[in-house]
């Protein structure tokens, strides 16, 4: 299992156990994290699970090329942003921070 903190706008905070595998967008819209509304389902092409990675950057790795141009669109782009539907959760992941990133600007 990995247990995952999820910051919403509202700044509650919300624990959610999962497993490894998954994609963060998935463990999230599995337990209906309001905020992460994955659109496209998993198709790197709309931006709504948005996240900030809060620590642990390095375990989650960097954007893929087409993951920074669907970023670059959101309008609330940060260095630490990305997709939920980019990120595959593993043991590694247990224990860190994502904070819901607003809905985009349009």
């Amino acid at each position: 299992m990995v247990k995952l903190k999820f910051v919403l706008n509202t700044g509650e905070e919300q624990i959610v156990e999962t497993y490894a595998g998954l994609t963060l967008m998935e463990a999230a819209s599995a337990v209906g994290i309001e905020g992460i509304e994955a659109i496209c389902g998993g198709s790197c092409i709309c931006g709504t699970c948005h996240v900030y990675v809060e620590g642990g950057y390095t375990v989650v790795g960097e954007p893929s090329d087409d993951e920074e141009a669907v970023l670059a669109e959101t309008g609330v782009q940060k260095p630490n942003s990305r997709l939920g539907c980019q990120i595959r959760l593993s043991e590694s992941c247990d224990g860190m921070t994502f904070a819901v990133a607003p809905p985009r600007r349009d």
